[in-house]
């Protein structure tokens, strides 16, 4: 068996608050294999973003990373010193950033800001060398070369994400993180952005991390996925498995809030609120508002474990 591209073992990551401890991220492990496409999903504050930046150490304070190890293709990244890291991000490990409109500079071109990486790990390009790729870096993300000499504001939404493609694959790095990245997107253009990803995930032969909440999406793309409620991970299985068959409630309520074409009617939601991260129920964190819920579910959490292909915390699985 291959070397994982990418492992996580028993991160957890928290955030001080006046109000007590936020537990972001709770004793989340999973392993990545070379070209594989993983999907995060769950509701907004399930810890989707937070666990993608951690991987990357890119958590700032008042947060911080208090336990757990990531391995980078046989590298331990907290080994790492902050310049190391800094060496191995984009070259190793790249982020396609949430919101494009905000990660892009707005005063500088957008040739301007991949050479700026190019220079950033010294690959000594010279001008025309530059030029060349960039162009090919644009060309290959379905933008025109023209682009490198507009300005962000210039680009329409599904062209600034392109663009942030190209940025985060400039120097072909094997494990992509893309947080949710047609959030802001219009369906049309979310397939498209959607498209070019794994046009250049196949072209490189990436591993990709998709972060987001769009189950219908996931289904499209990911070949595995893992479903995040409360810091922690409730259930990893292949795609198929979790469509078809899931086991944990609050995975089967997720596809139960599906729209279908077929099924007319009003949608069916999830009862109550996610819980504080700073305040989480005793038991399974899920319990409040699952309606297959027993005494155990209420006093004992449940352990991450295996059933046939999938993992599963949850009691009644």
């Amino acid at each position: 068996m291959s070397e994982p591209a990418l492992r996580v073992e028993g991160l957890r990551v928290a955030f001080d608050h006046p109000l007590g401890k936020v537990q972001a991220v709770d004793d989340v492990s999973f392993d990545l294999a070379p070209g594989e496409r993983f999907g995060l999903a769950g509701e907004s504050g399930s810890g989707k973003s937070t666990l993608a930046l951690s991987i990357l150490r890119m958590i700032k304070p008042p947060g911080r990373i208090e336990a757990g190890e990531v391995w980078l293709a046989g590298t331990r990244l907290a080994d790492l010193d902050e310049e190391g890291m800094r060496a191995v991000r984009l070259a190793d490990i790249a982020l396609v950033p949430q919101g494009s409109m905000n990660s892009l500079n707005p005063v500088l071109r957008i040739g301007q800001q991949i050479a700026d990486a190019f220079a950033d790990h010294e690959l000594g390009l010279t001008r025309g060398e530059e030029k060349l790729r960039i162009a090919a870096l644009l060309v290959a993300v379905g933008l025109s070369d023209s682009v490198a000499r507009m300005y962000p504001h210039e680009l329409s939404g599904g062209m600034k994400q392109r663009a942030c493609i190209a940025i985060a694959t400039c120097l072909r790095p094997k494990v992509i993180i893309a947080d949710e990245p047609t959030s802001a997107l219009d369906v049309v253009v979310q397939r498209q952005v959607m498209a070019t990803l794994a046009r250049v995930q196949q072209e490189l032969a990436a591993t990709v991390i998709l972060v987001g909440h769009d189950i219908g999406l996931m289904a499209q793309f990911v070949d595995r996925l893992g479903v995040m409620y409360a810091g922690r991970l409730v259930e990893v299985a292949p795609i198929a498995e979790i469509i078809t068959r899931s086991r944990h409630p609050y995975t089967q309520a997720l596809i139960a809030a599906l729209p279908s074409l077929e099924t007319r009617g009003a949608l069916a939601g999830i009862p109550g609120l996610a819980p504080l991260l700073r305040d989480l129920p005793g038991g399974c964190a899920f319990h409040p508002r699952c309606t297959l819920a027993t005494d155990r579910c209420r006093t004992e959490k449940p352990k991450l474990r295996d059933i046939d292909e999938a993992q599963v915390a949850c009691h009644l699985a």
